[in-house]
């Protein structure tokens, strides 16, 4: 699991940083890569990277602003003239289905894979084997939402020597004991599975806070997530501004990965008033003081989500 960062800049493209867009790559777990927000260009800072478009598998947007959702179309498009067959899910706040059809309509668009589009509200948005995916409500003016992906605890691998020491061989009497089932071998022996496994593999947490101002929903949204991406628009000198256009501040933010209990915190959605590297510098400062374990997010930065 591994986060690659697109576009990390507000509002506009800038010289150094794009819009907003966030790939997890989830290449090991299921061979496939969501996207968080898809802003303008995002499919051609996808050429500088290793994703393949016909790899993304879902697509979740925070909320309506051009700079969250101009990308869509192109990449749309791109993923159909580059092969791409396999379904496509994109997840969004109401609004997000009219803006997807408009634009494939009026530029004539074919679609070469199904295309199916949720229009959400708070709670479970996807749930399957291995992750959860929920949606909560963030403050920032228009309908707008936050994300937490939650891998599922991996159950631990099968002891397989042990059984093959006690002359148990491999058949599908592994299977049930790998399922943690009580069996009765043949010979009368009674074997408990929970006895022959590895303690299981802890899930990972990915928190995105989206477009908001300072919020307790963002707080628990991001409870003990490996990893908060928060967007930090403003320093902490321009709290007053962050209020105004409903944003966050570096410190706004570093709070609350602090009050999240959250072991990282990457901080991305900067503004283009902040740009060269002691400007950068001192955001990273603000953010650190309040929580050591933050990072600024730069264009292609790529962050593994380490297993606890």
């Amino acid at each position: 699991m591994e986060l690659l960062f697109l576009g990390t800049g507000a509002g506009m493209p800038a010289k150094t940083r794009n819009v907003t867009s966030v790939a997890l790559k989830l290449l090991e777990e299921r061979r496939s890569v969501w996207l968080f927000d898809c802003g303008e260009a995002t499919q051609h800072q996808i050429l500088h990277t290793t994703i393949k478009p016909r790899k993304i598998e879902k697509i979740f947007i925070t909320h309506l602003h051009g700079d969250h959702v101009y990308g869509l179309p192109g990449l749309l498009g791109s993923r159909s003239f580059q092969g791409g067959e396999e379904e496509l899910t994109i997840y969004g706040p109401k609004g997000i289905k009219a803006f997807i059809e408009t634009s494939l309509h009026v530029t004539a668009t074919h679609l070469t894979y199904p295309l199916t589009v949720h229009e959400i509200e708070e709670g479970t948005v996807f749930e399957d084997e291995q992750f959860i995916v929920t949606a909560a409500s963030v403050i920032h003016g228009v309908e707008a939402f936050g994300y937490r992906v939650q891998e599922k605890d991996i159950p631990g691998a099968l002891q397989a020597g042990r059984l093959k020491e006690m002359n148990i061989p491999p058949g599908p009497v592994y299977q049930k004991i790998k399922k943690g089932e009580t069996v009765t071998l043949d010979d009368g022996r009674i074997i408990n599975g929970r006895d022959f496994l590895e303690p299981p593999k802890k899930g990972r947490i990915v928190a995105f806070s989206g477009d908001t101002r300072a919020s307790e929903r963002v707080t628990e949204l991001a409870r003990n997530a490996d990893v908060l991406v928060h967007e930090a628009t403003f320093a902490k000198e321009d709290a007053k501004l962050a209020h105004n256009y409903y944003h966050a501040t570096t410190e706004q933010a570093a709070q609350t990965a602090k009050k999240a209990g959250a072991k990282q915190l990457i901080l991305t959605h900067i503004s283009a008033r902040y740009q060269g590297e002691s400007p950068i510098e001192r955001l990273e400062h603000e953010a650190k003081a309040v929580f050591e374990n933050s990072k600024i997010a730069f264009d292609f930065m790529e962050v593994t989500v380490e297993r606890s």
